[in-house]
């Protein structure tokens, strides 16, 4: 009725035009059944892959409806008119002749001509009805499977990350622990401060990282604990610098998808025996986030164990891909004697 000629006043034609009240109550029986079919007859039948039962379910519906719709023309048509219309006017040339010679033509007889003669016929009034009936079938059908596979596809997401966390979770566990043992076997006096930056760690990735997104500002505090805590390890052994750009205002971030980075450059980038360089910029602006690593490559792990195999990076490739597709850009330039990171993400 919006888009119809006469604009949304037409349906008020509905009250004295039978042929326009059919259509109208056509209308409200295919919009009850679309329903009916989008959140019950699909879910419970299709979806359940009772196909013989959806298929008698949608026939009787239709049927129904077309019983309704007919019995609602039926009393239209045969309801008599309160004035009768007059006779109109003979052409000159059949005055005074007998009735069976007058023309036999719509309107020009004098007998009584019911309310609504000029409805459509039944077949007319049956395809109409079959036509809106098939458009809510499909579109409800199209609507629904539609909404289940991206329903799949997001459990399938889920299951993904859940899966890649699980795997990059004890690596950086490992690390770490590392780390606290070098300190232990040197008898630090910072050793102390370790295990409480490492509680602060694992206490984020336990409590934190089981989430599908976090607060940004939650994940910067995870990368300086774990930087602070590379500097205590590593003492004067390492040029690191280290620094934050911005603040974080309320942006949120898949958990664990910066510290890949990071790590893969205190696992390549130093050495105590060498010059160890490491650079480390994060910056927010509005909702552009950007990471940039650079550590000069010092050793080369050949072995061929998990945590030296750049599965974190992998991981963390593969989760950009799902959390921000076509929403980052990922620049890793390596060369014989650097490694370089350049991170952007849009939030």
């Amino acid at each position: 009725y919006i888009f119809a000629p006469h604009g949304i006043s037409q349906i008020l034609s509905i009250v004295d035009n039978p042929h326009e009240r059919s259509n109208f109550v056509a209308y409200v029986f295919m919009l009850a059944f679309f329903y009916a079919n989008y959140y019950w007859f699909i879910p419970k039948l299709y979806f359940t892959k009772k196909y013989l039962l959806y298929a008698f379910s949608t026939v009787l519906c239709f049927s129904i409806i077309l019983l309704l719709l007919l019995s609602v023309d039926r009393h239209d048509v045969f309801q008599p008119s309160s004035i009768p219309p007059p006779p109109p006017a003979l052409p000159q040339d059949f005055r005074g002749s007998p009735p069976g010679l007058r023309p036999d033509k719509p309107g020009m007889h004098s007998s009584f001509v019911p309310n609504g003669q000029d409805k459509p016929l039944i077949g007319f009034e049956l395809s109409h009805a079959l036509f809106l009936f098939l458009v809510g079938v499909f579109v409800s059908l199209s609507l629904r499977i539609n909404d289940r596979l991206r329903q799949t596809e997001r459990e399938k997401l889920n299951t993904e990350l859940s899966f890649l966390k699980a795997q990059i979770n004890p690596h950086f566990l490992f690390n770490t622990l590392n780390s606290i043992y070098s300190l232990a076997i040197e008898q630090s006096p910072h050793t102390a401060d370790a295990v409480v930056k490492l509680s602060s760690l694992m206490r984020y990735v336990m409590r934190e990282a089981d989430v599908e997104m976090v607060l940004l500002l939650k994940e910067f505090s995870y990368i300086e604990n774990y930087i602070a805590l590379q500097k205590l390890r590593l003492d004067d052994t390492a040029q690191i610098d280290f620094r934050v750009e911005g603040q974080p205002s309320g942006q949120q971030i898949p958990p664990l998808i910066l510290i890949s980075f990071i790590e893969n450059a205190f696992k390549y980038g130093v050495n105590p025996q060498e010059k160890s360089v490491i650079h480390i910029l994060l910056s927010i602006t509005g909702n552009r986030l950007h990471l940039g690593t650079f550590n000069k490559k010092v050793r080369v792990f050949q072995d061929n164990d998990e945590t030296s195999s750049g599965i974190g990076i992998s991981n963390t490739q593969t989760r950009l891909q799902l959390h921000y597709p076509e929403k980052h850009l990922l620049i890793l330039n390596e060369t014989a004697d650097d490694f370089t990171v350049e991170l952007t993400i849009y939030l």
